[in-house]
């Protein structure tokens, strides 16, 4: 079992399939409304990261999925240091960052492949 902690418009929610695209800021903006999830809460990232702790999980992640997120998942990072993975937005410019804030790894998935397909 592998704990998350999903990251949208600074808010933990689990998003529905397809339903989150690639778009333009503004537009992601306006879709939030219309953002299909399974999964809302107004409770901190924090405190999620708090309970894992406390349940004892480990090899979690938090993932950014889109804008506005960077100070709820720093937030988690720091109640449970160096046990959850961050990822969403990951570069080589900015993992140390990530990593000094608290996360155990990073996570680069689209930053390691370009367009064609090449690394």
């Amino acid at each position: 079992f592998r704990p998350c902690i999903d990251l949208h418009g600074g808010c933990v929610k689990q998003i529905v399939g397809s339903t989150l695209t690639d778009e333009t800021a503004q537009q992601q903006l306006a879709s939030t409304t219309t953002l299909a999830t399974n999964f809302s809460t107004d409770r901190p990232a924090a405190e999620f990261a708090q309970l894992y702790q406390a349940d004892k999980l480990t090899g979690g992640h938090v993932i950014m999925l889109g804008p506005g997120n960077m100070e709820a998942a720093k937030s988690a990072l720091a109640a449970y240091p160096n046990q959850l993975q961050v990822g969403g937005g990951m570069t080589d410019a900015n993992a140390k960052e990530w990593l000094d804030a608290g996360a155990s790894h990073i996570i680069a998935t689209s930053h390691v492949f370009r367009k064609d397909g090449v690394i």
